[in-house]
């Protein structure tokens, strides 16, 4: 067992909990505080965070946002005992990191990790660390019995990059869901193709989240070990920094089974609602067939149909459009193909985008999409990129 030093864990939520005990475990004497009010098993608590800090050696925040850590930050400071280290767990912004450890000053230390509550309870964190040599050599010991320390350059940097990590989290959960979906339109058992999975490039993922994926209605009566409301958070702390658009921001938003459920309910989002595909399908039967009806069925009589042609920029409105098909299927149309890429639903709208392989031309097309009143989901607009 380790010396005991006292350590203040700050937020008792599913992290700051499990990171309580597994100090405690591991011979630390842990005090605890969250604005909740929730327990942790037998890690003792206080009323207030400043009394929870006022005899620890070290402080650690584990807390939802950057704004709770600087409204947490500032109720403690005069309470700190001199040389007291703060290290801070806590998922933020860089910029939000960066101010933290400049009002902070030297005995600050950002330190998010990777990993969820099992790889606490392993002690198989990877913990991005950075902070003052001083400070950084105190909180070591404390942080490696939580896992790997990584001593990283300064706040911004170690906040970065664990925003970029969990990039790849959102980006894999939402593979393994369209993974799901295409093997059950394949129709294949559920449990086989997890076992497959497992060998693949997602298995690490599809191993740890199976118990929500192999039966997804009793997900619910599992604790969620990391929701997709606080993804959707960190994605939207990366995109506001990075300036950059991430497709994954919007898909984990718009999962419908909330933000306290696990991300893994964000692999179990039903496919594309067939009412929303129909008008898509539609467009692709005028392709392959030459027949306008088909056009008329799939477009709002008020859409436009924009792009370049022949390097000259068009925009057609829908009769000039199907006034362009001859009403019989091309003659090399055995050898075209059509590709559905992606459709995004925003409640009442949606985008999609679509490939045409026709010869040695391929057509990227992009689509807006409306629930109408009386005819269900429709082509608002589309506007075309010709490959050449």
């Amino acid at each position: 067992m380790t010396t005991a030093h006292t350590v203040a864990v700050l937020g008792l939520g599913r992290m700051g909990a499990a990171i309580a005990r597994r100090l405690t475990e591991q011979g630390r004497e842990v005090v605890g505080w969250t604005r909740s009010g929730r327990s942790a098993g037998d890690i003792p608590t206080t009323d207030k965070p400043a009394d929870a800090v006022a005899g620890a050696d070290l402080v650690l925040l584990a807390l939802f946002d950057g704004h709770a850590c600087r409204d947490v930050l500032d109720a403690v400071r005069d309470a700190l005992r001199p040389g007291t280290v703060v290290v801070n767990t806590s998922t933020i912004a860089p910029a939000e990191a960066e101010a933290l450890a400049q009002s902070s000053g030297p005995s600050y230390v950002h330190a998010p990790v990777l990993g969820s509550t099992p790889a606490v309870a392993a002690g198989s964190l990877q913990v991005l660390a950075a902070g003052a040599d001083d400070a950084f050599d105190k909180a070591r010991p404390v942080l490696e019995q939580l896992g790997n320390v990584r001593h990283v350059a300064d706040a911004r940097t170690a906040a970065a990059l664990k925003l970029v990590v969990n990039s790849t989290i959102a980006g894999s959960v939402l593979a393994l869901g369209e993974t799901l979906r295409q093997a059950d339109a394949l129709g294949l058992p559920r449990e086989q193709v997890l076992d497959v999975l497992e060998l693949s490039q997602l298995g690490k993922l599809a191993a740890a989240k199976r118990p929500f994926l192999a039966d997804p209605s009793a997900a619910a009566t599992r604790p969620a070990q990391f929701t997709i409301g606080a993804l959707t958070k960190d994605m939207d702390l990366l995109t506001a920094a990075s300036g950059a658009p991430l497709p994954s921001a919007a898909a984990l938003a718009e999962a419908p089974a909330g933000p306290h459920a696990d991300i893994a309910a964000a692999a179990t989002a039903p496919a594309v609602d067939d009412a929303v595909l129909a008008p898509l399908r539609a467009y692709m039967r005028g392709h392959a067939t030459g027949d306008p009806a088909h056009f008329r069925a799939a477009f709002l009589p008020t859409a436009r149909i924009e792009g370049l042609r022949d390097g000259t920029f068009v925009s057609w409105d829908l009769d000039d459009y199907c006034a362009l098909f001859p009403g019989h299927p091309a003659p090399d149309e055995a050898a075209r193909t059509r590709r559905i890429d992606a459709v995004t639903v925003h409640g009442t709208v949606a985008t999609a985008a679509m490939t045409l392989r026709y010869g040695p031309e391929t057509f990227t097309d992009v689509f807006l999409l409306a629930r109408t009143d009386g005819d269900g989901w429709r082509i608002a607009s589309k506007a075309y990129h010709r490959h050449t």
